[in-house]
């Protein structure tokens, strides 16, 4: 039996009520994102007080017992906390939920006292799916994201990583235009028939 759905436009009814809940989702992922802030405070409070020295080698290492986390994802919660005491800026950010969770790890791997204004401006106009350190640290994201979308990129967030001081305009204006041209290419398929 084939099963085909058609591409059917929701009557305006629906559209509000898709509207509010998306309105919803990004409201407490805000939220979400400001308990994250205070959570980080906690463990470089934590960490710096020596709370974890009851046997563990680490904080990681008592986070990972404590609350379930995976060591990987413990070792980088405490790192991004021990950055954040350094960026305030970006902790602010963090905590008034303009900036999420995944953005801020990606630019603590990178940010310093010196850099963190201008990256915090790189944060705020990227999209926001772009959270890996090497997508923060200028324009690589462009060449990974030609490769599964055709999402134009903008010239607020081509014009952001100029300003900011990431790379200079006439590269980013560069990487923006190819970008732009390999986006509009239709997508190749991997891996045989569907």
């Amino acid at each position: 039996m084939n099963v085909s759905t058609a591409n059917v436009l929701p009557t305006a009814e629906p559209v509000v009520e898709l509207e509010r809940l998306g309105d919803e989702i990004a409201e407490l992922s805000a939220h979400l994102d400001a308990a994250t802030a205070r959570l980080l405070d906690l463990i470089r409070d934590f960490d710096a007080r020596g709370g974890w020295n009851t046997g563990f080698l680490s904080c990681a290492a008592w986070l990972s017992w404590r609350v379930g986390l995976d060591p990987g994802a413990a070792r980088e919660r405490v790192r991004v906390a021990r950055a954040l005491g350094t960026l305030p800026r970006l902790a602010e950010a963090l905590a008034r939920g303009e900036l999420s969770y995944s953005k801020v790890r990606a630019l603590t791997r990178v940010a310093t006292a010196e850099t963190e204004e201008r990256l915090l401006a790189v944060g705020r106009a990227a999209p926001r799916s772009m959270s890996s350190a090497s997508s923060v640290a200028g324009a690589g994201w462009i060449a990974r994201r030609k490769r599964h979308t055709r999402h134009q990129l903008t010239a607020r967030t081509a014009g952001a990583l100029a300003t900011a001081g990431v790379y200079p305009a006439a590269l980013t204006l560069r990487a923006t235009r190819c970008y732009n041209a390999r986006a509009s290419q239709p997508l190749e398929r991997s891996g045989g028939s569907a």
